[in-house]
């Protein structure tokens, strides 16, 4: 099958990628861009470890096509920190300890991201629902929900 151009912005650079109908966006991402950060852990978009933003929104990324995202706007975790420093997100989950094994932390850091960047002021209960459609299995939520809540503090 016949690849396809796509054009569109990755953690704010312009990019255009010759794709195959069938790839995900993560296998793009991964393969083609060799951003890594990202991890494939179910491929069913049920652990949340692929999550990037598109357009501003939260999407699992092993369920959609990189030609969907043809002329649009992607952040993956690479794309957080600027300038040699950590995005205040991912330096609130070293600060906390809310990194464990590391599998799933990409996907959270987005997953709060997305959350604080809605709700820059959120209850426990709301970083909880903002997360639920991430799983760690190294440990209780403890820590993560701590890293978000840190995160918000530090922005105020």
């Amino acid at each position: 099958m016949p690849k396809q151009l796509i054009t569109l912005i990755v953690n704010g650079r312009r990019t255009e990628v010759a794709v195959e109908p069938r790839w995900t966006l993560l296998e793009m991402v991964r393969e083609e861009l060799r951003l890594s950060g990202s991890k494939e852990g179910c491929g069913t978009g049920d652990c949340g470890a692929c999550s990037m933003i598109v357009d501003g929104r939260l999407v699992t990324s092993c369920l959609m096509l990189a030609t969907q995202v043809d002329g649009r706007d992607v952040v993956t975790i690479e794309g957080l920190a600027k300038n040699g420093r950590l995005h205040p997100v991912q330096q609130a989950f070293i600060d906390t300890g809310g990194v464990q094994c590391g599998f799933c932390t990409p996907g959270m850091i987005m997953a709060a991201k997305s959350l604080l960047d809605r709700t820059p002021s959120p209850t426990l209960e709301e970083v909880r629902e903002g997360l639920a459609g991430n799983l760690c299995r190294c440990t209780g939520y403890a820590k993560i929900y701590e890293a978000v809540m840190h995160a918000a503090n530090a922005g105020k």
